[in-house]
């Protein structure tokens, strides 16, 4: 799609109303730290404070503690103010396309794994000017930085790392009188494991949530296959290897150990307060690691993480950026935004403040420095990342992108997902809808 037609496209969209102002108050005059650069006079011999934008997306809680934070680097920044904002995900990036369209993005804001989306379109920031000057990278793991950029241009500093693994509810297993996984078993292991726990534990019970979407992109590594290959430009999959991966999750569900469809929409695994494996009827899902603490806090139970069950080559699972952030390519403050990534991921008072909540830190210093005082949840998560880390050296992985028009990949493989579980289409009919329009979202948003 040609830059202007997408620019067209973006203004059409629905803002979600639902966004919340995050606040930010002016920073003090004194306090610790390098101010920033002089913004302008007021009139009366000082210098105006620089004021940035910065928006994410998240509930209260995460938003509480972006702000404590915001204010922290105010503190030591005196020089510059920070206006934060947040919307739920949901509406978050109909947002933000909205704001690029009409001129009037954040200066600073966050981006997934869509992130080559918004690389393609030209509207990232080229931090590379201020990497060893304002911006240290020097304590950044390399995958992470490799993640950031793209055609040689650095667009996106990783605010957090994590790993994908399983999230298992022991206590459901207890009661059904089987041994919690241990890292290293099979996709069959796993299938009869889940059957095994919706038998014998009975009617309303299941032994895993549906992740045939989540799932996809590392079953598809498993076999040496991605879903977008970024060195090619192009669709990393074939049909084939959809249908497979759809059927696997067919037969599961038809067998009784898969969460059903109706459950699924009433109680998505995305939604921690609804979660099945939180309200100990579901004993498994796939999850992000840094997602095992909120899950944690809602249910007595006690969860822990293993890893995917393994395939041809392995496991299919990096230690990989959670989500990070990005400049607005029009920011009139360049220099600022990248002063405050750099309190993002190398300042240790931030690292206290926003702990795991975006993934384990994606500095070494900042990392050690939360390791210490890790409480036992916490510590499942660093031992967790830090066996998948050591996995992948002998088992390396490829950095990891969604392919372009990523959002719009996503409803049509839920909906997919929705329509051979409520049986309006079998797998191959599904399967073949879903991945000729797969194709012709990429085509779309080259």
């Amino acid at each position: 799609m040609k830059k202007r037609s997408w620019l067209a496209a973006l203004t059409m969209l629905t803002v979600v109303t639902s966004a919340c102002a995050g606040g930010g108050t002016a920073g003090t005059t004194g306090g610790a730290g390098a101010a920033a650069p002089k913004a302008g006079d007021n009139g009366g011999g000082k210098a105006a404070p620089v004021e940035l934008r910065i928006m994410w997306w998240g509930d209260q809680k995460r938003a509480d503690i972006t702000n404590q934070a915001l204010r922290k680097f105010e503190e030591k920044n005196p020089g510059i103010k920070v206006v934060g904002e947040f919307a739920p995900s949901s509406g978050y990036f109909d947002k933000l396309n909205t704001q690029l369209a009409s001129g009037t993005a954040p200066d600073v804001f966050f981006l997934g794994g869509n992130v080559v989306d918004y690389a393609n379109k030209g509207v990232l920031l080229d931090l590379g000017p201020y990497v060893g000057k304002e911006l240290d990278l020097s304590d950044m793991d390399k995958g992470m930085v490799e993640y950031g950029t793209f055609k040689g241009k650095l667009l996106h500093i990783s605010a957090g790392a994590n790993a994908r693994g399983i999230i298992v509810n022991t206590e459901l297993f207890n009661k059904a009188g089987l041994p919690v996984p241990q890292d290293g078993w099979t996709w069959d292991d796993f299938a009869k494991t889940s059957k095994e726990i919706a038998d014998k534990l009975g009617k309303g019970y299941f032994g895993t949530y549906d992740f045939t979407v989540d799932g996809m992109d590392i079953s598809l590594k498993q076999r040496g296959k991605q879903l977008y290959d970024m060195e090619g430009g192009k669709l990393g999959f074939e049909q084939k290897d959809a249908e497979e991966w759809f059927l696997y999750w067919d037969k599961m569900r038809k067998d009784g150990g898969v969460v059903t469809p109706e459950l699924q929409v009433s109680n998505p695994p995305s939604d921690t307060s609804k979660s099945l494996i939180v309200t100990g009827k579901a004993a498994m899902g796939l999850t992000a690691s840094n997602q095992l603490v909120a899950h944690q806090n809602l249910t007595k139970d006690k969860l822990t993480l293993v890893q995917v069950p393994r395939g041809p080559k392995g496991t299919g699972v990096v230690f990989e950026s959670s989500q990070g952030l990005s400049g607005y390519a029009k920011t009139k403050h360049p220099k600022e935004v990248a002063m405050l990534m750099n309190y993002w991921i190398n300042d240790p008072d931030a690292a206290k403040i926003l702990g795991n909540d975006r993934g384990v830190p994606v500095t070494s210093k900042n990392r050690d420095l939360l390791k210490k005082d890790a409480g036992p949840v916490d510590q499942i998560i660093y031992d967790y990342t830090s066996s998948v880390s050591e996995a992948t050296k002998k088992e390396p992985v490829k950095v990891s992108y969604n392919p372009p028009g990523f959002t719009e990949y996503s409803k049509l493989a839920e909906t997919t997902v929705q329509e051979i579980g409520f049986g309006k289409k079998d797998v191959k009919k599904g399967v073949e809808d879903f991945y000729n329009g797969t194709v012709k979202i990429f085509n779309n948003n080259k």
